[in-house]
């Protein structure tokens, strides 16, 4: 049962498809003032429509936004708070994969632009809305497969680039990031908590293209967790009253998890790059 008091304002990245579409339509038939944020004009406008009808929910928004990109999230940030005073859940969900380096305009390498400092950038632009609702949540998606954090390469300039270690370095990052942020936001009300979705069949491995992505998409379609499997946690974490005022914790199958990259002082040197970076 979700929490009335909790969900009202809600946002979630990455919701036009896999987990980020399955915690949208879950929380679409709960009546919440819902934000569907996605890269694509026409396919976020094409699922708001099918969550306004699905749901019979009129209160389903639809917003475009380039995660990797920081000046697309301070305009977006700007439009909704202009339209929103409060938002009470904050779904940290977009990832991007690639099996090639790429560098976005702003030079930063493209994985880590989408998964970490896209979840930065969104989260400290909304920060006056989150701490306006006094009781919110933020919910990041991270992954268990997550290993290879390098503060002093992340573009992989010294590394050789590899798919696999920059979408791990980034999910790594997500975890640690979770406990920092929660460490900012104590005694707001606002908490922030990390979530492993499990292997989802996303069509995420395939979309980033390699062999890698190939035997990761196969085995994903093969033994992978349904998206909406994968969203039942991050709906959880989300809206449930059970985890009212729990912040700062790496979730897994509606449990706690130990994290084995808790260690402040990496956290803080991590949030520090991320200010750095703008």
């Amino acid at each position: 049962m979700l929490d009335p008091l909790a969900v009202r304002t809600v946002l979630v990245t990455g919701g036009t498809s896999g987990i980020g579409l399955a915690t949208a339509r879950a929380l679409a038939t709960q009546g919440v003032n819902l934000v569907v944020l996605g890269r694509d004009p026409e396919k976020v406008k094409r699922v708001r429509a099918e969550l306004v009808e699905q749901a019979a929910n009129p209160r389903v928004e639809s917003a475009v936004c380039d995660l990797s990109s920081g000046e697309a999230i301070a305009a977006f940030a700007r439009r909704f708070l202009a339209d929103h005073e409060e938002l009470h859940v904050l779904v940290n969900n977009a990832g991007a994969w690639s099996s090639r380096r790429q560098l976005t305009p702003e030079g930063h390498e493209l994985t880590w632009a989408t998964n970490v400092l896209g979840y930065h950038r969104l989260t400290r632009a909304l920060e006056p809305a989150l701490r306006a609702a006094r009781q919110a949540r933020v919910v990041n998606v991270a992954s268990r497969l997550a290993r290879g954090l390098d503060l002093g390469d992340l573009r992989f300039e010294r590394r050789p680039y590899d798919g696999v270690a920059a979408y791990a370095q980034s999910k790594q990052a997500n975890r640690m990031w979770t406990r920092a942020l929660a460490r900012r936001l104590a005694g707001s009300g606002v908490t922030a908590n990390a979530v492993h979705p499990g292997g989802v069949d996303t069509g995420l491995f395939f979309k980033g293209g390699g062999l890698k992505g190939l035997l990761g998409g196969l085995y994903m379609k093969l033994f992978g967790r349904t998206a909406e499997q994968g969203a039942d946690t991050v709906v959880w974490l989300a809206a449930d009253p059970a985890v009212k005022g729990q912040t700062g914790g790496y979730y897994a199958d509606r449990q706690r998890r130990r994290c084995a990259f808790e260690d402040e002082a990496a956290e803080e040197r991590l949030w520090a790059a991320l200010e750095a970076a703008g």
